[in-house]
């Protein structure tokens, strides 16, 4: 069996909203006598938007009827109408996941295909997307090497960094192209965000609304915001300012950075000859990339080509679908189907720490997941252990519990995922941890990564098995 289906990948960003379709190539490589199992075998992008401003209604409020047009419009250039497209994925990043009316946004754009992931990404999850549409991912992992990724747009820096192809550290900076925008003459500052202003300030100078401000201090500015990421990539030591401009949290820098690599609208004037306009945009996205090419990541760490640098995010987001059955699982029949949850996958590292830490680890990593106004519930999924002890499986579910604690209040179930042939036993001294009163899935033999979703349908087989579809985020082609 094989067959080819078409995903769409939907980004809107703060600064740009864009939209790309890939064909993904499905086999069944298990043997006739085997359950079946699916993998890709090829994908291809074969269309890509134009890149759009994303349209507001106010500096609070994106506009989403205009953003529905937007991605119409493109479905309509490309051929497509949306009963052709079987998956994919509405991904809502940067400060517009902060707007108030970001859901409705979400809600109205998931019409537009099949079974979409939506999804309001917060700061460490869209580093993650982004990190894997620039290839970072997959060049840790081909060269056993460190790799962070700097995903630069118009509101925000999003950082992940890879250690052997898993996710070790994220961090998020309010720094960004469009952070300062400029009037029609670029004579004065039109808009100037809370963090901006506050960093303007601590360098005497001036950058309110409606103040005038020459071409050396936007210069200035940008070097200095150019100097920030030199601290949080470990060049420079850290200050203040730095502090100041962290969204979520600082990158932890407890660890060696081989390589660097650049992606968002900003990377494409740090890698390449920006030339024309520095105005063109009327913002100081063109200075920032100048200033960061300059800067010492260049002569201090090795810097890697991106695959993607603008369309990173919205090609990490096209999704792709993987059916496997587990044969060794616990759910609770009325708790199932469910769909699009994320997943929250534990480093090598992570795992290799004594079962008494990871309450603590889990715990910390659930946070890439919440945002100021809502929060997804992930499902927590690790590699295992080929061999555990009836001790050993006691601790591990007591760190689950503990280090999920902050969602074990949600409604849906609590979903674990588990490489190695262990669902059986652990899902039931997990309910039985949670004197029963809280609905557990629990399934093995199921490969994820961070940045997937994953849909688990109800029992087949007399409950034996449970059929899994994986939607992977798509990076490279």
């Amino acid at each position: 069996m094989k067959e080819t289906v078409l995903s769409a990948g939907i980004d809107i960003g703060t600064s740009t909203t864009q939209l790309v379709f890939s064909k993904i190539s499905l086999e069944n490589m298990a043997s006739m006598m085997s359950v079946p199992r699916i993998q890709i075998v090829d994908k291809e992008v074969v269309y890509r938007s134009d890149i759009h401003f994303t349209p507001l209604v106010s500096k609070i409020e994106i506009d989403a009827r205009a953003v529905r047009t937007i991605v119409e419009q493109e479905y309509a250039k490309a051929g497509v109408t949306p009963d052709q497209v079987q998956t994919g994925a509405v991904i809502i990043t940067g400060e517009t996941a902060r707007k108030q009316n970001a859901s409705e946004v979400l809600s109205m754009l998931s019409g537009l295909a099949g079974e979409f992931v939506v999804a309001t990404a917060g700061p460490s999850l869209e580093g993650i997307i982004a990190g894997k549409g620039a290839n970072a991912q997959q060049e840790s992992k081909k060269r056993g090497a460190t790799i962070a990724n700097l995903d630069i747009g118009g509101g925000t820096t999003n950082i992940a960094v890879f250690n052997n192809g898993e996710v070790i550290d994220t961090a998020c900076l309010d720094i960004g192209g469009r952070l300062i925008r400029f009037s029609g003459d670029n004579s004065k500052v039109a808009y100037c965000s809370d963090k901006m202003g506050c960093l303007t300030r601590s360098m005497g100078l001036d950058a309110d609304e409606g103040t005038p401000i020459s071409h050396g201090a936007i210069e200035a500015i940008s070097q200095r915001m150019a100097g920030i990421l030199e601290e949080v990539v470990g060049v420079v030591p850290a200050t203040g300012e730095l502090a100041t401009m962290v969204t979520d949290k600082d990158l932890k820098r407890d660890y060696a950075i081989d390589y660097i690599t650049f992606s968002g609208g900003v990377a494409d004037c740090i890698t390449t000859n920006c030339d024309g306009n520095d105005f063109e945009f009327n913002d100081l996205g063109r200075f920032l990339g100048r200033a960061i090419a300059k800067s010492r990541i260049f002569t201090e760490k090795q810097v890697l080509e991106s695959a993607e640098t603008i369309r990173a995010t919205v090609v990490g987001a096209g999704s792709h679908t993987t059916d496997i059955s587990g044969s060794t699982v616990t759910f609770n029949d009325d708790a199932l189907p469910v769909q699009n949850v994320p997943i929250l996958k534990l480093s090598e590292e992570d795992e290799a720490k004594p079962l008494e830490t990871w309450g603590r680890t889990i715990a910390e990593k659930v946070e890439w997941f919440r945002l100021k106004e809502e929060h997804q519930t992930p499902a927590l999924a690790f590699k295992g252990f080929d061999d555990i002890s009836f001790e050993g499986i006691q601790l591990l579910a007591s760190a689950i519990i503990q280090g999920m604690a902050s969602v074990m209040n949600d409604k849906v179930p609590l979903i674990v995922v588990v490489e190695c042939d262990l669902a059986k036993v652990l899902g039931q001294t997990l309910k039985a941890q949670l004197d029963f009163k809280k609905d557990v899935i629990c399934i093995d033999t199921v490969k994820v990564e961070n940045g997937d979703y994953i849909d688990i349908g109800q029992g087949l087989a007399g409950g034996k098995v449970v059929p899994v579809i994986v939607k992977t985020l798509l990076f490279g082609y």
